[in-house]
């Protein structure tokens, strides 16, 4: 197992990215965060902060941060760009990937435009270079990552000696990181947790109690699993960190966005408000959509997803989607 010291780029300057860049400086790799942005990029190498994404956060001395697409050119880059502009961002920087680069997606969601996940068009898009792909997935907020919190996630890909590999290369007493070969049912529980957290906001934002909330993340777990199942993914996946876990962390801590979101909905804001009050991308408001169309393909019954997708739309009110989901046909769990 290669646990030497490793030239590694994060691409992606959110808070996310600047966490795991952070990480991998702790573990004693050679990074550099590429992002667009040059006074935040300016701030992380001067100030050692984050100052848009994570003010008050002292990052890693080690943590270079460059806008130079040239940085993308290391053995191995973790992904930190928001699912819908992965497509865009990999098509354009294609010529500064290294070929048999280690791709590390860690991004939540699925592409609003085609219903795929990030497995299922990265590897295509980069078929010359032979990626080797992995998603790294499960509950953490940033912050308490940067704060030396307990985590626990889950690397998954088809070559499990790289899944390994990047295991070894991340965990650290107080990150932990387990392996799956199941890197489509990892993708499908990292996306689907959000549209289901966004739910789970609005059950509070309308003050439904706590009785509601237990048993829409309960139905909301089983159809994460049917949609990943009927995908072909394990059932016992969505019961892990990628599922379960993350479900419960983002459903319920107040440092997730998408259950902002579902409060700020709930308590009767507008959409276009409640994000721009939260300021960073909620990649559950255009995964809402791409799931519901995925589970219309594959004929599976969603109806949190529905009835989160008729809020956002505004077909329905968060509401009246209450009493339209405990007025369905009566069956068996």
């Amino acid at each position: 197992m290669d646990g030497g010291k490793q030239k590694i780029c994060v691409a992606g300057g959110g808070s996310w990215g600047t966490a795991l860049a952070h990480l991998a400086c702790q573990n004693g790799h050679e990074v550099t965060l590429y992002l667009r942005d040059k006074n935040v990029c300016a701030a992380i190498n001067t100030m050692h902060e984050n100052v848009h994404y994570l003010p008050g956060q002292k990052l890693h001395p080690s943590l270079v941060a460059s806008t130079d697409p040239e940085a993308l050119k290391a053995p191995i880059v973790i992904l930190a760009i928001p699912c819908q502009q992965q497509r865009l961002f990999v098509t354009a920087n294609r010529a500064n990937l290294c070929p048999n680069v280690v791709l590390v997606n860690a991004a939540k969601g699925i592409e609003d435009a085609s219903c795929l996940t990030a497995s299922q068009f990265l590897p295509a898009l980069l078929a010359d270079l032979c990626p080797v792909y992995t998603v790294l997935s499960g509950p953490s907020f940033a912050r308490e990552v940067i704060e030396g919190q307990p985590t626990a996630v889950v690397v998954a890909s088809d070559d499990t000696a790289q899944a390994a590999r990047i295991q070894h290369l991340l965990s650290s007493a107080s990150f932990r990181c387990y392996t799956s070969a199941d890197v489509l049912g990892v993708e499908i529980g990292g996306a689907v947790k959000n549209v289901i957290a966004i739910a789970a906001g609005l059950c509070d934002g309308l003050d439904i109690g706590t009785n509601g909330r237990a048993a829409l993340l309960t139905r909301g777990l089983a159809e994460m699993t049917r949609l990943g199942v009927a995908l072909g993914a394990r059932a016992a996946t969505f019961m892990g960190l990628s599922g379960l876990g993350d479900l419960i962390l983002t459903a319920t801590g107040n440092l997730s966005r998408n259950r902002t979101l579902g409060l700020a909905l709930g308590r009767g804001k507008k959409l276009e408000e409640a994000t721009r009050e939260i300021g960073m991308v909620t990649e559950g408001v255009k995964t809402s959509f791409a799931v519901s169309r995925l589970a219309g393909q594959l004929g599976v019954s969603v109806p949190i997803t529905s009835a989160v997708c008729a809020i956002l739309d505004g077909t329905l009110t968060a509401r009246e989607a209450s009493v339209q989901l405990m007025s369905r046909s009566l069956g068996q769990e």
